[in-house]
């Protein structure tokens, strides 16, 4: 809450009211005259008074006891920024709130009239029925004044905020609460008022009447305001909605039928950068938050502890994520969240991302929560929206320019054209170029609109340069005249200040001293001062503010512009990116190389995929690692790629970088599938030509050769992965035969259950089952020495034995090795249920198809039965990990029931 818009109201009664924007006050319906009436307004401490109108008022005492005026007198200079409007969207109390206020109880004779600050708390379900927020005083409440008047008179018409978000206006002090309550009339109320809407739009255009979720505020991406642009590139960022939408009809009457089905529900929206996507995304979400919905853009560092929160939703609720192949990690604890929510209301999530490729894939496989609800999950390709060079693109075009030109007079140094009529000088006319290749898609034709304006105002032309270079043009000329209000130049060139702001884009900053640390390996600014390296810092701050609390700088919107502008200066000074490559942080180098990666990928510059390449190659120890995660998210991961396969095939990488990296690799991925392979047989050959050396690492050899097997297996190379891993048995075998103790016996079954699923995957059944065998009996031998470290291995080998007995019709003998895992899972579990009661939940599913298949169904419900109160328990305690393993148990009990019935 900003003290500069506290006022007081005089208008007949006196009250409190606050500018929520422009010249726009927010009171109480009881503090001011009808419509049309004047009232006087002050802000308490000050002698200057202000005239205003009335613009409209609810019903004195009534459920909407408010009002809105309109300060008349022009010496008035109000905020130019509108205050965000919230709601409480669960039922969870104690929501933090604060209120200000020129309460009677403060006044003293003769003396300016004075304020009071409240804080306290909101329990959403208190006077629910009536609409009214009760905000509960954190203070001891005062007594009343004389004849019972309440001390909190003056009060009325002062905001309620929760956070950052004004919730509502205060209405009274209700009775019989001993002045330890006030009651506030909920914004929700006034936003659903047309004739309040109307006014609000009436008088401050620059308003929204969107409500945002204020137990949530602290999880949303700032939205992007249009009435906040510095530079004439901000009106392309597709949240701030400058053009007007179009087309998307099916798509999105499509989304509107997911949304109304009951629970949970997720779709991956995904297409090339430029597409339409956040646009799209934004369209719908303002649909539904019509319609009641909260709408929710999730911000990229929610933490977990505060992702938990979102399972308490009380209304429909559709979270966005853009740039979901980035964020694979949060999706998993959002999806926890999902699980835990037990509201009726609808709970929906919508992913956006520019491929649907191994991120994707992972994805689903990081947690059985993440695999049960996103199971048949649609993903949409989201396609062209203009696909051929027709009427429908012109018309689209000339929407643009007249768009731009009415919101180009908000863009500091801009207001000074005639815009409409170079917009109706540019519409007039036949647009030439309309059918080029790119322009099918919304960005580039908006993108193509705002140069067309913003060349008319110089009298360029549009010549062979791409569209991102023509706008560019001008955001550079911001950028000088930026740098030389800020004094930096002409005393820093502009080839110095570029690669800051170069710098700025490529690794980010999380705080002051982490931005100071990448200017100053700027080389031209290696030998500036502290100050002059804060000033530097200050100016790319108000070149691109911040959304973020605490961050030094924001970016360059939208994406592909700032990308085009990123691998353009890196194509003339590719030494940018080598001079901060060496100690950059873990979370720096993958926002590096994902904007590096993405860059390479336009078509105008694709000659910057091998700087890409020999960038990860000459900095292996700092970029390797994070290459291999963003090899799985971006949609063209070639230049990573070729970075990791010089590293791997480079004599002087140690071994112990390859062990790091083959760690790394994930457990599957399309676009990395080859270079694991070719990365895990590189090791072998490492580890052999040691172990032929020194025996000491024949260990290392037997477990390379295990991974090398695997990653053959998964490459559908059946016959070199069983190789591979006939060649680890071998060599385990020969370890446990030389060494007489039993340090190698547990790798040796390990090995031998990896040789069983091989040789099964070949239809070898009867030697998968040999091998089988031998692992089992192998920790038969273990569990007599050290049975504390082995009995869990050996129900799990006898798990794999009853397959594999099964798969060969001995369902009998694949019964008695089932039980015996049940068993000693049982008895595990007894003294540590944490660690073995899962793993018991899953023998006994086990036992359970094996009795089914010999027709034993009393037994087998049994079995069921048992697992099923096991995974209750589990949930019970951790609904986030054991929820979907607890429902999938019970549909197979409830089908069993029925069909045994």
């Amino acid at each position: 809450m900003d003290r500069e818009r506290v006022v007081a109201v005089e208008g007949g009664r006196s009250g409190s009211g606050y500018v929520i924007a422009g010249r726009l006050v927010l009171t109480s319906a009881h503090v001011t005259p009808e419509p049309g009436g004047t009232v006087r307004l002050f802000r308490p401490g000050r002698d200057k008074t202000w005239c205003g109108t009335v613009a409209w008022r609810g019903t004195p005492g009534g459920r909407d006891d408010a009002a809105l005026v309109h300060i008349d007198d022009p010496a008035w200079a109000g905020p130019r920024r509108p205050t965000p409007w919230g709601h409480t969207v669960t039922h969870r109390p104690g929501t933090p709130c604060e209120t200000w206020g020129a309460a009677d109880l403060v006044q003293r004779p003769s003396r300016a009239t004075d304020t009071v600050h409240l804080s306290g708390t909101l329990n959403p379900g208190d006077r629910f029925v009536g609409n009214r927020y009760v905000m509960s005083l954190t203070h001891h409440p005062p007594p009343p004044t004389g004849e019972g008047g309440s001390p909190w008179a003056g009060m009325s018409g002062a905001p309620l905020f929760c956070g950052d978000l004004l919730a509502g206006v205060i209405a009274a002090d209700p009775a019989g609460r001993a002045h330890a309550h006030l009651e506030a009339v909920p914004a929700y109320v006034l936003t659903h008022n047309p004739d309040f809407r109307t006014a609000l739009t009436t008088h401050a255009p620059e308003a929204d009447a969107t409500l945002e979720p204020v137990e949530w505020q602290h999880l949303a991406e700032p939205a992007a305001r249009t009435h906040l642009m510095s530079s004439p590139a901000a009106l392309l960022q597709a949240r701030r909605q400058i053009v007007p939408f179009r087309g998307r009809t099916t798509l999105l009457a499509d989304l509107d039928t997911w949304a109304q089905e009951d629970g949970f529900g997720a779709r991956l929206l995904y297409g090339p950068g430029g597409q339409g996507k956040t646009r799209l995304a934004q369209h719908f979400a303002d649909i539904l938050t019509a319609g009641g919905w909260t709408a929710l853009w999730l911000r990229a560092d929610a933490t977990v502890d505060a992702l938990a929160g979102l399972s308490a939703a009380a209304v429909p609720l559709m979270v966005i994520i853009d740039y979901a192949e980035t964020r694979t990690p949060q999706l998993t604890t959002l999806l926890e969240a999902a699980a835990q929510h037990t509201s009726d209301s609808a709970f929906k999530v919508l992913l956006l991302a520019r491929a649907a490729g191994d991120w994707w894939n992972d994805l689903h496989a990081a947690t059985a929560t993440a695999e049960e609800l996103l199971d048949g999950t649609r993903t949409i390709p989201l396609p062209a929206l203009e696909p051929e060079p027709d009427d429908s693109r012109t018309h689209a075009y000339h929407q643009a320019i007249h768009s731009y030109a009415a919101h180009l007079p908000q863009v500091r140094g801009w207001q000074h054209h005639d815009w409409p009529a170079l917009a109706t000088r540019l519409t007039t006319r036949t647009p030439n170029g309309l059918d080029r290749p790119g322009l099918d898609t919304a960005l580039t034709l908006h993108m193509t609109a705002l140069a067309d304006l913003l060349d008319s105002t110089t009298g360029a032309t549009a010549d062979a340069a791409s569209v991102e270079d023509r706008l560019l043009v001008h955001e550079r000329r911001y950028w000088t005249t930026t740098a030389t209000a800020h004094h930096l130049h002409p005393s820093l060139t502009t080839s110095t200040l570029t690669d800051a702001l170069a710098a700025a884009h490529l690794l980010g900053a999380d705080s002051h001293g982490e931005a100071d640390t990448i200017l100053r390996h700027v080389p031209a600014l290696a030998d500036q001062t502290t100050d002059r390296i804060h000033a530097v810092r200050r100016w790319i701050a108000a070149l691109y503010p911040s959304p973020t609390p605490g961050r030094p700088w924001g970016t360059l919107q939208p994406d592909r512009l700032a990308e085009h502008f990123i691998g353009r200066h890196l194509l003339h000074t590719p030494a940018l990116a080598h001079h901060l490559g060496p100690t950059i942080t873990e979370r720096q180098a993958i926002h590096l190389l994902t904007l590096y990666s993405r860059a390479a990928a336009h078509p105008t510059l694709r000659h910057l995929a091998p700087h890409l390449t020999f960038l990860c190659t000459d900095y292996a120890s700092t970029l390797a690692g994070p290459a291999l995660d963003v090899a799985t998210q971006t949609e063209h991961p070639q230049p990573l790629i070729d970075a990791l396969h010089h590293i791997t095939d480079n004599p002087t990488t140690l071994p112990t970088h390859l062990k790091l990296l083959t760690n790394r690799l994930p457990h599957t991925s399309y676009n990395l599938a080859p270079y694991a392979e070719h990365l895990t047989q590189r090791l072998v050959e490492h580890d052999r030509t040691r172990a032929h050396h020194d025996s000491t690492h024949l260990p290392d050899l037997a477990m390379s050769l295990n991974n090398l097997s695997n990653r053959l297996g998964a490459l559908g190379r059946q016959e070199e992965a069983l190789e591979a891993s006939e060649e680890a048995v071998q060599v385990y075998r020969e370890l446990a035969q030389t060494h007489h103790d039993s340090t190698h016996l547990p790798d040796l079954a390990m090995s031998l259950n990896n040789l069983s699923v091989r040789l099964g995957a070949l239809g070898r059944q009867e030697e998968a089952l040999e091998a089988s065998e031998e692992a089992v009996q192998v920790y038969r031998e273990l569990v007599q020495t050290r049975p504390d470290a082995s009995l869990s291995d050996l129900a799990s080998s006898l798990n794999n034995l009853s397959n594999r007995l099964g798969a060969l019709g001995r369902w009998e003998e694949g019964l008695e090795a089932s039980e015996e895992a049940v068993e000693i899972r049982r008895e595990l579990a007894q003294t540590r249920p944490d660690a073995f009661l899962p793993k018991l939940a899953g023998s006994l599913n086990n036992l359970f198809n094996r009795l089914s298949a010999l027709g034993r169904w009393e037994e087998a419900l049994a079995a069921i039965r048992e697992a099923v109160d096991a995974y209750r328990e589990l949930a019970s305690a951790r609904p986030e990990i054991y929820q979907s393993e607890l429902e999938q148990s019970l549909e197979v009990l409830s089908w069993f029931e029925e069909s045994d019935g």
